[in-house]
């Protein structure tokens, strides 16, 4: 007969092993946001704490873990950042929140955030954002507030959009949008000051009546 192995020896494996697991997950997310801090430039300092030599990002100014050590939020709004969005924010998986309001930002909004399956709340108005909408973002399931308005976005609005059950508050306006504003799932329900601002936008009555991208 093999001989046992002591219960306590065991649950001290698993338990190294989940804390090994938590570890590697969030050096990833700390390397992630390091990746962003690299492209930003930040004149008032509020990035200072964003050290990748710490084993893991929780205790960075503006970031916010869940008990497992786990990036749930990530808040730069109002913070006087330049720079650009990089794809790399997607491996943040469990990120809920993601605040980046009211700064200097340029550049697309890269199609990868569509993976943040977690994301409740995608904050980037008020900066200098160009490009289309990802269609991408028709991903984000748990989405309840989208709010890009007061950026440089152009193109239609992604019909696809519309397959955001959860969505309850979206902003698209001030930007230079076109085309016609969807009507399906959660549009039908937004008031039109959502989308005022956009010259070349028009409205929900001409869907299905003229092409989508109507005014392109």
């Amino acid at each position: 007969m093999a001989p046992r192995v002591p219960s306590l020896l065991v649950a001290a494996v698993l338990l190294l092993g989940l804390a090994a697991g938590v570890a590697r997950a969030s050096n990833e997310e700390g390397d992630a946001l390091y990746a962003l801090r690299m492209r930003l430039s930040d004149p008032n300092g509020v990035l200072q704490s964003w050290d990748p030599t710490l084993v893991n990002p929780c205790t960075w100014f503006h970031v916010t873990c869940d008990h497992a050590s786990r990036v749930v939020r990530l808040d730069l709004g109002n913070s006087n950042v330049s720079g650009s969005i990089g794809p790399e924010i997607s491996r943040l998986v469990n990120l809920q929140y993601l605040e980046l309001y009211r700064n200097n930002l340029g550049g697309e909004i890269p199609k990868e955030l569509g993976k943040l399956k977690n994301l409740i709340s995608l904050d980037l108005y008020a900066n200098k954002l160009t490009g289309r909408i990802p269609k991408s973002l028709s991903k984000l399931s748990s989405l309840r507030f989208m709010r890009l308005n007061n950026n440089k976005l152009a193109g239609s609005i992604p019909g696809e959009l519309a397959k955001l059950t959860n969505l309850k508050v979206i902003d698209l306006s001030n930007n230079d949008l076109c085309g016609t504003i969807p009507v399906d799932g959660p549009f039908s329900t937004f008031p039109l000051r959502s989308f005022e601002n956009n010259s070349r936008l028009n409205g929900p009555e001409l869907q299905g009546l003229v092409p989508y991208d109507f005014g392109c």
